[in-house]
């Protein structure tokens, strides 16, 4: 499923014109997105926890040359289940 396809299932789920629906779905994934950028934490219960998390500094191979090359410490986007998600999927 893409971005228009779960779109166009808001729209279908809610009555939403699918115009409206897309309209949702951007502003919800701008939202999420904001808000990991500025370091908080989103929890939806029932589906799960969207956070950053710190990756050390860590030196790693050049693939083509074999050199060793150092990685800068960097921010990355996590997710972690909820039960109830989960539970859907089992």
């Amino acid at each position: 499923m893409n971005k228009t396809d779960l779109a166009a299932a808001v729209a279908a789920k809610t009555g939403m014109t699918k115009k409206d629906a897309e309209k949702f779905v951007n502003v919800t994934i701008d939202t999420l997105m904001d808000a990991l950028a500025n370091g908080d934490k989103v929890q939806l219960v029932g589906f799960g926890t969207f956070e950053t998390k710190t990756r050390a500094a860590r030196v790693a191979k050049n693939p083509r040359t074999g050199e060793p090359v150092n990685v800068g410490e960097t921010r990355v986007p996590a997710f972690k289940a909820g039960q109830a998600l989960k539970n859907r999927i089992k």
